[in-house]
């Protein structure tokens, strides 16, 4: 009887040794991945921010910091730039104050459940604005309607002082609940908001940049 020619598409020895090897390499992928993503995500630190190295998530004392968000046309979109350094709440942070008033800001959002309405970092509702870039939003900074009507003098006032008693000054057609929130529950969630504003998001949320340039041009309100 003459030999057959098998196949090589139908030998069993080929598909073991095909998906060892494609197992092997996957799981050296995925760890090299984990390991990518863990330094990708690790908060910075102080020493950092003063010797200028940029990290995706910068450490608590960037709320010592102008922040800005620029266009990268090597990135093709808009990135979170540190600035020169600017008093928050009238001082500057120390590492230990500035992570105690970033992780009261965080506690606070969760317990009074921001989430329910907002969105933090592509998370929660779309019921009322998202708050990713909350602190860029020009209607804050100086010389915009938020920071005006609440008659403060810097964005980080403004916010606090809306925070507390949003239901005197409507800013939306879905006005913000009043959730009881204290001056220092205040000042923790404006921390949060701004170091969430300094994250290097790869452009998220988009188009934001664009609803700036409609608020510049044309008073539209960004928030």
């Amino acid at each position: 009887m003459a030999n057959e020619n098998v196949s090589v598409w139908t030998s069993i020895p080929f598909w073991r040794r095909s998906a060892a090897w494609v197992t092997g390499f996957a799981v050296i992928l995925l760890i090299w991945l984990t390991f990518d993503t863990l330094g990708q995500i690790t908060m910075g630190t102080d020493a950092d921010l003063k010797n200028g190295v940029t990290k995706r998530v910068p450490g608590p004392t960037v709320i010592n910091y102008h922040i800005d968000y620029k266009m990268s046309q090597k990135r093709g979109h808009e990135v979170p730039v540190i600035g020169e350094k600017q008093p928050f709440f009238g001082k500057e942070w120390s590492e230990q104050e500035a992570a105690d008033l970033l992780h009261l800001g965080k506690l606070t959002s969760q317990a009074k459940n921001c989430m329910n309405c907002h969105t933090l970092l592509g998370n929660g509702a779309y019921f009322a604005p998202d708050l990713t870039k909350a602190w860029l939003d020009p209607a804050w900074q100086n010389g915009g309607p938020l920071q005006g009507m609440t008659g403060k003098n810097t964005v980080e006032e403004a916010m606090a002082e809306f925070l507390q008693h949003p239901s005197q000054y409507p800013t939306h057609a879905r006005m913000m609940p009043d959730l009881g929130i204290t001056a220092d529950e205040a000042k923790g969630l404006v921390a949060f908001l701004k170091h969430m504003s300094s994250i290097d998001t790869n452009g998220f949320p988009r188009n934001f940049s664009k609803t700036v340039d409609q608020f510049k041009a044309g008073g539209t309100n960004a928030h």
